[in-house]
């Protein structure tokens, strides 16, 4: 079995047959590749019967159902009663699947026809990704009494994908199997990290069945699965002759009195994160509550845009963070656009939260002023946020999935788009994408965002590129939760990177 973490690349289902067909051009028969799949899923599914007993294999029409009438096949030779039901016509079968439906010994029952209440296990072998429409007529009467007869005592084995699951979006397709593990093969899909497909995959598990791993350089997949391997290499390492500001400085805009922990939030963050110096610009009505506050964070007193601007003219100043706390409103967006104008020494901007807001409906004015900017450019919008900012942009909100969301508003933007939630994508102008694995959903907490933005901040003033900062930055802020467990707060966030970085170093 295969580490997702160590197997980065994501592939659609179109990328995947050519993975297939790679495989079988450099001489491995497609018969080889079906037998390999049944037998990966007959492994873990013996790994989670609970006794000898019946299982039930769901085979359909497709490849899919090859791959489940092998594994009934590698189950039945290890001793378990197997009940083999098929969606459809044994003689509609073809290629491999028909093959491997003829070294099939036993009863083939209609599909329909099998009791899914009582077996130790169900193994679904339906559907894969490639699914491309909605369940309707027997498959969809099947797949949901196989989730009304649910128990904790019967586990679901999915094979390549819950069917119902598209494995491009994550996206159901009028119903979908709740799977307790899924078996999958070369790589991952998107549609198993995406919501809601994430949730009902189960334990994901990655099975080698035999394409070489050369079939990637032909593919060239610009999807991947967010883990260190991904971007370890572009983050800087500390140096010998370090001083504070050769690790970067980063300037974070406060709010108000009143709304000033957002931006302290972000600051401490960037800190933590390696950022040899950060400041906060704090209005002076908020000097005294951000000082009472802050040690390590310096604070720098401004007064309106030209005092922001006096701010900003010091070149010493990588990276700056403006969203957290700030307000929505045109005093905002005109702070927005003094960071973004062109600098002698270019730096890196991080627009979260209110700035995204005070843009609500006008994309195009933020692009315009992004596309002024001489330095990188990254935005931490969550949905709501996101779905104001694209207010007229219908073409986007209803995109196919997240992972193209987030790809489509990168390069409109032009900047590189961080798309929050249990499934965060990180989308670059260039078509690059990285999806969360496993982020903890103890980051649904306040103030969770405005330390990612400083993560963010703190990563591109070291001089990481910002598709890889900011994807660290995600990694780095899953990692800091597992860290703190349960009971997190987002100033827990901050000092459990510590040990985070400890880990990647």
């Amino acid at each position: 079995m295969l580490d997702p973490a160590k197997a980065p690349e994501l592939l659609t289902c179109d990328e995947m047959r050519r993975a297939d067909a790679h495989a079988i051009e450099g001489g491995t028969p497609g018969l080889a590749l079906m037998e390999n799949a049944g037998a990966a899923v007959a492994d873990v599914a013996a790994s989670l019967a609970r006794s000898r007993g019946r299982i039930v294999v769901l085979s359909g029409p497709g490849a899919n159902g090859g791959d489940g009438f092998v594994a009934a096949r590698r189950l039945a030779e290890r001793g378990y009663r197997i009940e083999l039901g098929l969606l459809g016509r044994r003689g509609a079968l073809r290629g491999d699947a028909a093959s491997v439906a003829q070294r099939w010994t036993g009863e083939i029952k209609p599909a329909g026809a099998l009791t899914l209440s009582g077996p130790c296990l169900v193994v679904d072998a339906l559907f894969g990704a490639g699914l491309d429409r909605d369940l309707e007529g027997e498959a969809l009467e099947i797949v949901e009494r196989l989730n009304a007869s649910a128990g904790p005592g019967r586990p679901v084995v999915a094979v390549d994908m819950p069917s119902g699951l598209s494995g491009d979006t994550g996206k159901v397709r009028r119903a979908a199997v709740q799977a307790t593990a899924t078996v999958t093969f070369f790589r991952l899909k998107p549609g198993h990290l995406l919501s809601p497909g994430r949730e009902l995959c189960g334990r994901l598990v990655l099975a080698d069945i035999g394409i070489p791993e050369d079939a990637l350089a032909a593919i060239a997949p610009k999807a991947f699965v967010n883990a260190p391997g991904l971007w370890r290499a572009k983050l800087r390492k500390p140096q010998a002759g370090d001083h504070k500001y050769s690790r970067g400085a980063v300037l974070v805009l406060s709010g108000p009195p009143h709304r000033t922990g957002a931006a302290r939030l972000a600051a401490r963050a960037a800190l933590r994160i390696g950022a040899g110096l950060v400041a906060l610009a704090s209005p002076p009505e908020a000097v005294a509550v951000n000082a009472a506050h802050a040690t390590a964070v310096m604070i720098e007193p401004f007064e309106g845009l030209s005092g922001f601007a006096r701010l900003l003219a010091d070149p010493r100043r990588n990276a700056i963070v403006i969203g957290p706390g700030a307000g929505v409103g045109e005093d905002t967006r005109a702070l927005v656009r003094a960071a973004l104008e062109p600098s002698q020494a270019p730096r890196a901007v991080v627009l979260d939260a209110d700035a995204l807001t005070s843009f609500s409906g006008d994309a195009d004015g933020l692009a315009a002023a992004i596309a002024a900017h001489n330095g990188p450019v990254a935005l931490t919008p969550h949905e709501g946020e996101f779905a104001r900012l694209f207010r007229l942009r219908r073409e986007i909100l209803d995109g196919p999935s997240k992972l193209e969301r987030a790809r489509i508003a990168a390069v409109r933007l032009g900047a590189v788009l961080v798309l929050k939630g249990s499934d965060t994508v990180v989308g670059a102008p260039d078509g690059r994408a990285s999806i969360g694995y496993d982020l903890p959903p103890t980051l649904a907490t306040a103030g969770s965002g405005d330390v990612l933005s400083g993560f963010v901040a703190g990563l591109l003033a070291q001089g990481a590129p910002a598709f890889e900062a900011a994807s660290a930055a995600v990694w780095l802020h899953g990692a800091a939760a597992r860290q703190a467990g349960p009971g997190l707060i987002a100033e827990d966030l901050p000092e459990a990177v510590r040990a985070a970085l400890a880990g990647l170093a």
